[in-house]
């Protein structure tokens, strides 16, 4: 298995529940097929540039270990959550 980062920019009008109810949604979906090994909300953040008309959004990573089969469907249900603006998952070499 391959250690992994994935950085998740999500909608900022998403309340508390909602930021909860997606960070359980990833990391189910994570532990499944891997393991989560770190989440950490960031916050809101000001964004560089406008995203779909947001100046600010929330800011999560995930830190995990999982088979590259599993990044293609992560990354396909983030492209299907209307909540996620942009997302970027990256492979850590140690």
């Amino acid at each position: 298995m391959n250690k992994y980062e994935s950085v998740v920019i999500i909608n900022p009008n998403v309340d508390e529940a909602g930021l909860k109810a997606l960070e359980d949604k990833f990391t189910g979906l994570i532990n499944a097929n891997g393991k989560v090994a770190e989440v950490e909300n960031m916050g809101k953040k000001k964004l560089a540039y406008d995203i779909k008309k947001n100046k600010e959004a929330y800011y999560m990573v995930f830190k995990f270990e999982a088979n590259p089969t599993l990044i293609a469907e992560l990354e396909r249900v983030y492209r299907i959550t209307d909540e996620v603006l942009k997302f970027i998952t990256t492979r850590n070499i140690d």
